[in-house]
């Protein structure tokens, strides 16, 4: 059984349709919804479950945390996401990797496999040109597969796959607050969607600081889209992406 873990970024869509190159076909096909995503990855999941639809594969299942989105637990506790701390993606943890293993755990097909004793390969998209991310990973229950790197491709090999099939590139994806994007990303969020910057500069103002200055750790989000290109604060070097299994470079 192989299940894919899509982001519905540039590698997991390329990552997809490889696998219907190679007639490797999954047994399901998980986004999880931290609530928070850009309005042009939820466009691109109905362009692309339309795609799916029309080559055969399993519809995306959408699959979120419980009770509440990743935006409202961190309004709630008055915090930032866990990147913004230089710690653990905790966030990507609870919001991203525990919401497929919980339907993972209560689905059937799921079910039957573990029963023989047999695991599920979970299909992830860290591509070439970030080998280091991918993990040896084995349990009772999963083993991770890394096509992208099997297939040596990186992000134009990606690019070139989605233009191949004829499908829009996605965009970036990650959260819209996420402390990982860079500083052209954010004042690109801002043009593209004002509201969005503006709910990221009233979620550092809510959020009860003592140790970082905002989302950017060094300094905030209003400071920057306040003062523009004048901005002398660097981007942060250890720009790691979260883990979200598409990863914030997706």
């Amino acid at each position: 059984m192989i299940i894919v873990s899509a982001g519905l970024g540039t590698n997991s869509t390329a990552m997809l349709i490889g696998m219907h190159e190679r007639d490797i076909y999954p047994d399901a096909i998980l986004f999880a919804d931290t609530g928070g995503e850009r309005p042009h990855t939820y466009e691109h999941l109905r362009i692309l479950n339309n795609w799916l639809g029309k080559v055969g594969f399993p519809l995306i299942t959408v699959v979120k945390a419980a009770n509440k989105t990743l935006e409202e637990a961190l309004l709630s506790n008055k915090s930032l996401p866990s990147p913004a701390y230089g710690g653990r993606k905790t966030c990507s943890q609870r919001f991203k990797i525990e919401p497929q293993d919980t339907w993972l755990n209560n689905w059937p097909p799921a079910k039957k496999i573990w029963n023989k004793g047999q695991k599920i390969t979970k299909a992830v998209g860290f591509d070439a040109d970030e080998p280091w991310r991918a993990k040896d990973y084995e349990s009772k229950k999963f083993s991770n597969w890394y096509p992208l790197l099997e297939w040596d491709w990186g992000r134009d090999e990606c690019i070139e796959t989605i233009n191949r099939a004829g499908l829009p590139l996605p965009g970036k994806s990650s959260c819209f607050y996420c402390p990982n994007m860079k500083q052209a990303e954010i004042r690109e969020l801002k043009a593209h969607y004002p509201e969005l910057a503006l709910r990221a500069i009233e979620m550092e103002q809510n959020a009860n600081l003592t140790t970082i200055k905002g989302l950017g750790r060094d300094w905030s989000w209003e400071q920057l889209l306040e003062i523009g290109e004048l901005f002398e604060f660097p981007d942060r070097q250890d720009q790691t992406p979260c883990e979200c299994y598409e990863g914030a470079a997706a």
